[in-house]
């Protein structure tokens, strides 16, 4: 009897115990409006989430971002796929690849238009052409990235071929994206290397011969989904307030940029990126001001994806064509439209 009395007293003690944790918690249930958020990587041609960060735009909409870098749009799908991230800033791509997994992922916003990587030469090219880059090497991405497969569908519009040969470039996909500069400035028998600021500025900060000689982003004519936030169908279905709240604030970012000076909204990003001066934020929101790299409206077009269609059918990284409405929901982005545009 002693012993049943011995563990009834351990069992009610567990129970007070789990029931206090459980009240602490609030019954189980998270605070939905702290919102993880996984980045594909860090780099100023994310400017509105940024600014939305540093000007409280989100703590306004009474949401709480934790922001964690990717470092590639795998990396990031895997972080929503896996529950860690509710949210992901990544190329629409890997919701392409991933649509038929159960509860799977939904384009909610477009946040980029165009590719917003840089070409950066070890040498100065003052008149440069793609066909510069011929009988050369190019670090372009991770194969099934958008920064590689981007470029090689430009490349082929202007019937460049991509190979070894002495006419052909050598693109080179074989190397981590967070290893990319570091590769190519170790590596003489690489020529160019297509970076996102601010590491192309960067770059040529820090060795003097190195110069950017172009903008993927103005190559391709053709407007396309570059980067967007995904969530998964659950989340939208279940949680669709908050993430309004979220496209809101980002929204409003976008019209701050549209509203001020380079300098300005270089002050806005000072706080995101350490080590990176004033001077180099303003030239870089140029940069990406200069090629409309923003969405104005965060709706992703059925054309805009047709061209994204393109480019994975080129690079043969589909077996067919996704449909645009299977994989984009602009439902929260035509509401806001409405609202503050």
């Amino acid at each position: 009897m002693k012993i049943w009395k011995k563990l009834g007293i351990c069992c009610l003690a567990l129970l007070m115990i789990c029931s206090t944790a459980v009240l602490a918690f609030g019954c189980g249930e998270r605070d939905w409006n702290k919102i993880e958020l996984n980045e594909v990587t860090h780099s100023i041609f994310y400017a509105p989430l940024y600014v939305a960060m540093n000007n409280n735009y989100f703590k306004d909409e009474g949401l709480t971002v934790s922001l964690t870098n990717g470092g590639g749009s795998n990396v990031s799908m895997n972080a929503l796929l896996n529950g860690s991230a509710d949210i992901i800033l990544a190329g629409p791509e890997t919701s392409v690849y991933t649509q038929h997994v159960a509860d799977a992922p939904k384009v909610f916003g477009q946040l980029t238009t165009c590719d917003g990587s840089f070409i950066v030469s070890k040498t100065p090219i003052p008149d440069f052409t793609l066909e510069n880059l011929k009988g050369k090497s190019i670090i372009g991405g991770r194969p099934g990235g958008m920064p590689a497969m981007t470029l090689n569908y430009i490349l082929n519009k202007e019937h460049i071929n991509i190979g070894s040969g002495v006419d052909e470039v050598y693109v080179r996909s074989d190397v981590d994206f967070n290893n990319t500069a570091s590769v190519w400035a170790s590596d003489d028998s690489i020529d160019f290397c297509a970076l996102f600021e601010p590491v192309a500025t960067n770059m040529t900060k820090e060795n003097p011969s190195y110069s950017i000689v172009a903008s993927l982003g103005e190559l391709l004519e053709d407007r396309m989904p570059y980067t967007c936030f995904a969530a998964r169908e659950s989340y939208l279905k279940n949680h669709g307030d908050v993430a309004e709240k979220f496209m809101r604030a980002v929204l409003r970012a976008t019209k701050f940029i549209d509203n001020n000076t380079d300098a300005t909204v270089a002050k806005s990003l000072e706080e995101s990126f350490a080590g990176t001066t004033l001077k180099e934020l303003e030239n870089s929101v140029a940069q990406y001001r200069s090629i409309q790299a923003w969405s104005k409206d965060m709706i992703l077009t059925e054309e805009a994806f047709d061209t994204l269609m393109d480019i994975l059918e080129f690079n043969k990284t589909i077996a067919s064509r996704s449909d645009w409405a299977t994989i984009v929901d602009n439902t929260i982005a035509n509401k806001l439209k409405a609202e503050l545009i």
